[in-house]
């Protein structure tokens, strides 16, 4: 809750001049299945000879990121991506990329003739019919960037560049359908996105996760977390690095995983992954056995082996190491490095993994039993493993209930579920590596180039992006580099930029971007102070059993703000938020105490003297800070009362100097 109301409550009452915050944490949010969402017949038949069910998708049919992320930036940050090395006669093609590194180029230097030349640019190549140009000049139109922002318009680029086959437009439609309650349109696009992300998925294991980092923590920047994910940089990655270089097998192990999955800011080098794991796996370590399994199985740094493949991950196998048991039963099913296809063998191994709470085992039974693979087709039991696996974040698993849930099979039918499932699964596509770029940019100090591609990342729906773009804007101001429709933003257009992330990422489950959209409302921080749309977000956060938004809204209620004078809802509201979080008790006790004064003595000095608390506060605030605080006053007030303390010791030592006289006047 404000700082500010919570120490009026106490000066009101004690006349303190702080309290103890109630700690604001972003709590995630769970989805339940009951037996509610039971079909009443469980056994209609999925359709056998549709694609739709082919869960045990070929590897070498997804072979790089670009192939499922069509007009993605990656060439312009990747030098190693197949569309950065790859010549195209395509006039427009080479106008756009142009266009894109110019634009991005503008913004880290905030130049803002270089923005508009880019602009044009990318312009022209959408006005030539270039998808993914036409999907960048949306972007500049829904955000506002070197055009006058216009969502109408950048809507009917996006809708052109999706039907082209640009992914990123389509994440934009159904992000936009998903926030206007247009369930059936949305999870038709969702579930395409899902579907290309999952065959970016590795087979035996959960694909490398982009880490999503949230750079700020509140009010502050989240500085440990950002610390751990500044790559090779990081002083525990080279720590790592040393002892692996030392023989130190956990080491080893580190150092692959960091480089195979990409993870705290490290590049993703298949190459260097294989190396470590290497030398790792000669001390006999299952895990490594499992990954060189799949990585062999999957072609990534070396030469697709099935055989190897094979090897590598009996031989974790029989070290108990029950992933390996899934690339196992994976293999048979294919029929790769194997004699022959054998589903017995396969659920066997399947079997043995689920046996020992490994989620892809239950992921690949649900498959088997969905499709009736070497089993008898059992609807029931394939939703019940498929559960199990989403319970435990399997995103294959998240796939096929989604997948279940839109086509009412096992499931009844809900549209709504299916595309919170498909959005969960979508957001883990090629496409959230942009996150990785903006981070990056983030922790070089780039902050303008972060900021536009987190608005890139926020336009596609993804939360943390949508509140960290917002938090850039309100903490770093003008030097934000945020660019409007000519040139800088003006302090308007960044109030209601960061306004609209903020909001946007309290509609997915951040109760305090809600809070900061109050607090600004309630304040006039960058607008004009208004009580009532300040109470409307209060009650959105509130909503999501937010302690702080209980207790504004409580406040509100006392003084008649935005609100209803009610002393009985505001009473109300104070019991919530200290059922939510015992660390207001404090401050509820006083408000509680404030209630009862307010109601048995209204027209006493006391409820005078708390109403006028907001009127006086902010002065002594700006007295504390402008003249105590100030540089000059503060090294005159210290020096002052250092002078005092000396002076006081001296005479307390001139005092224990002084022998003490005996009776009669005698010394000792």
């Amino acid at each position: 809750m404000p700082r500010r109301r919570w120490t009026l409550s106490v000066l009101s009452l004690l006349l303190l001049l702080s309290l103890l915050p109630i700690a604001s944490s972003l709590r995630p949010y769970f989805l339940v299945i009951t037996k509610d969402d039971l079909a009443d017949s469980p056994d209609s038949e999925p359709p056998d000879d549709s694609a739709d069910w082919d869960d045990f998708g070929d590897p070498g049919s997804a072979s790089d990121e670009d192939d499922h992320d069509p007009g993605s930036w990656r060439p312009v940050f990747d030098s190693s991506s197949s569309s950065s090395n790859s010549s195209s006669d395509d006039p427009r093609e080479a106008l756009y990329i142009s266009g894109i590194r110019a634009m991005i180029s503008a913004t880290s230097f905030g130049d803002p003739n270089a923005l508009d030349s880019a602009s044009s640019d990318i312009e022209a190549a959408a006005s030539a019919g270039h998808p993914h140009a036409q999907s960048a000049l949306a972007f500049l139109f829904g955000t506002g960037l070197a055009h006058p922002q216009s969502r109408p318009k950048s809507f009917l680029y996006h809708h052109f560049a999706a039907a082209a086959g640009n992914m990123q437009s389509k994440m934009v439609l159904a992000y936009t359908y998903f926030r206007q309650d247009l369930y059936d349109k949305a999870v038709e696009l969702y579930a395409e996105l899902a579907e290309a992300a999952v065959a970016s998925f590795f087979i035996s294991k959960e694909p490398p996760v982009i880490e999503a980092v949230r750079i700020h923590s509140g009010t502050e920047e989240n500085k440990e977390l950002l610390r751990k994910s500044r790559g090779e940089d990081n002083e525990d990655f080279q720590i790592t690095e040393y002892q692996a270089h030392k023989g130190n097998a956990v080491a080893m192990y580190g150092m692959g995983l960091l480089y195979y999955y990409g993870l705290r800011g490290v590049r993703r080098d298949y190459a260097k992954a294989v190396y470590w794991f290497s030398k790792a796996v000669e001390k006999g370590d299952p895990t490594v056995m499992e990954l060189l399994g799949e990585i062999y199985a999957r072609g990534a740094g070396v030469e697709r082996n099935y055989t190897k493949a094979f090897e590598w991950l009996t031989l974790a196998s029989r070290q108990q190491y029950y992933s390996a048991y899934n690339g196992l039963g994976y293999l048979y099913v294919k029929g790769y490095g194997v004699e022959k296809k054998n589903l017995t063998k396969a659920r066997e191994y399947f079997e043995k993994a689920a046996e020992n709470k490994e989620p892809g085992g239950h992921y690949n039974l649900g498959v088997l039993y969905l499709k009736g693979m070497g089993v008898k087709r059992d609807v029931t039991l394939a939703c019940k493993y498929f559960l199990t696996a989403a319970n435990a974040g399997q995103p294959k698993a998240l796939y096929q209930v989604a997948k279940l849930f839109q086509k009412g099979i096992g499931l009844k039918k809900n549209l709504q579920m299916a595309t919170l499932l498909y959005k969960t699964v979508a957001e883990r596509g090629p496409w959230s590596s942009l996150s990785r770029w903006a981070l990056e940019s983030y922790l070089k100090g780039d902050v303008g180039k972060a900021l536009l591609l987190y608005s890139r990342m926020a336009e596609l729906g993804y939360e943390v992006a949508q509140s960290n773009a917002a938090w850039i804007i309100d903490k770093y101001g003008e030097q934000s580099m945020c660019m409007g429709e000519s040139g800088f933003c003006t302090d308007t257009e960044r109030h209601l930029r960061a306004h609209s992330l903020w909001w946007q990422a309290s509609e997915q489950g951040n109760e305090h971007a809600a809070l900061l959209i109050g607090d600004a409302y309630y304040y006039g921080r960058g607008t004009e102070r208004d009580y009532e749309r300040a109470a409307e977000a209060y009650m959105h956060a509130q909503s999501q059993s937010n302690a702080q938004a209980m207790f504004n809204l409580g406040y509100m209620h006392e003084h008649g703000q935005g609100l209803p004078l009610d002393l009985h809802l505001a009473k109300r509201y104070y019991d919530q938020a200290l059922a939510i979080d015992p660390a207001a008790k404090l401050p509820v006790t006083l408000a509680l105490t404030s209630l009862w004064i307010r109601k048995n003595h209204a027209d006493s000095f006391l409820v005078k003297l708390i109403d006028s608390l907001p009127e006086i506060f902010p002065r002594i605030e700006a007295w504390v800070e402008e003249v105590l605080m100030d540089e000059g006053n503060a090294t005159i007030l210290t020096l002052f009362a250092c002078l005092l303390a000396v002076l006081y010791l001296r005479e307390r030592q001139r005092r224990h100097a002084v022998a003490p006289l005996q009776p009669g006047g005698v010394p000792n």
